[in-house]
């Protein structure tokens, strides 16, 4: 884990990041994973089986793609989303309003570390394509732990680590290399896509963030692999008697 006085850099840097790429942001995430992240998220609402009323808060929002998934899931249940970027809050805003979930969502600028909710609130607490980007990943889990409802659901849809060989060096090679020049051609961004494929070397692969997920007292922990391991989805149920 990072230590407390490395996490105020990193936190500030990605914020800049993600202020920076919010108008390109939708745009990119269809470019660079060939849109296979609509794919992902679809799969991962078929596991999460969102029952009407259910409500959810949707972690590192971003534009609200997958917050917007919940509330229709949902359909008369509160969700809320939450970022540390007013552009990319923004962004989720407009989407929001135009599709008419002005009144089922709310949006909230704050930290993953440190959420601004009371224990036990939410059926659903989910965090897509974020949780490597937290300066401290385990305490990011454990808030979202502390916010879902004893039987709720910890949900986490992230890129990942493949390990069949040759894909493996195919994607890497993808990622590390043409992934930057991609975000430089069309999105005019060459650094902040560069940093993406670098967050990815320190994240934990599959098998090991399902350890994180048991370590802090996350039951029933289920990893999917997904396109080859490029992605994974990983579940996690808060016991009933764990208040």
């Amino acid at each position: 884990m990072n230590k407390p006085e490395s996490a105020k850099p990193k936190e500030q840097f990605v914020q800049s990041v993600f202020e920076s790429i919010a108008p390109q942001y939708d745009m990119m995430n269809d470019v660079l994973s060939f849109r296979m992240h609509k794919k992902w998220r679809k799969f991962t609402m078929k596991k999460m089986n969102v029952q009407q009323g259910d409500s959810a808060l949707d972690v590192c929002c971003g534009t609200c793609d997958w917050t917007l998934s919940l509330a229709e899931a949902s359909g008369t249940g509160q969700v809320c989303g939450l970022d540390f970027s007013p552009n990319m809050l923004q962004f989720g805003q407009k989407k929001i309003d135009r599709d008419g979930w002005s009144n089922n969502i709310t949006l909230t600028q704050g930290n993953a570390m440190d959420l601004p909710y009371a224990d036990n609130s939410f059926d659903y607490v989910t965090i897509g394509f974020g949780l490597r980007n937290v300066p401290d990943l385990e305490k990011t889990l454990k808030e979202m732990k502390r916010v879902v409802k004893p039987g709720g659901m910890v949900v986490c849809l992230e890129l990942s680590k493949p390990t069949w060989q040759p894909f493996k060096g195919v994607y890497y090679f993808y990622f590390q290399n043409l992934l930057p020049l991609m975000g430089k051609l069309v999105a005019k961004r060459y650094e902040q896509y560069k940093w993406l494929p670098d967050s990815l070397k320190a994240f934990p692969g599959r098998e090991e963030l399902a350890g994180v997920f048991r370590n802090i007292g996350l039951q029933q922990v289920q990893a999917y692999p997904l396109t080859g391991g490029i992605a994974a989805l990983h579940i996690g149920i808060k016991e009933k008697q764990d208040v």
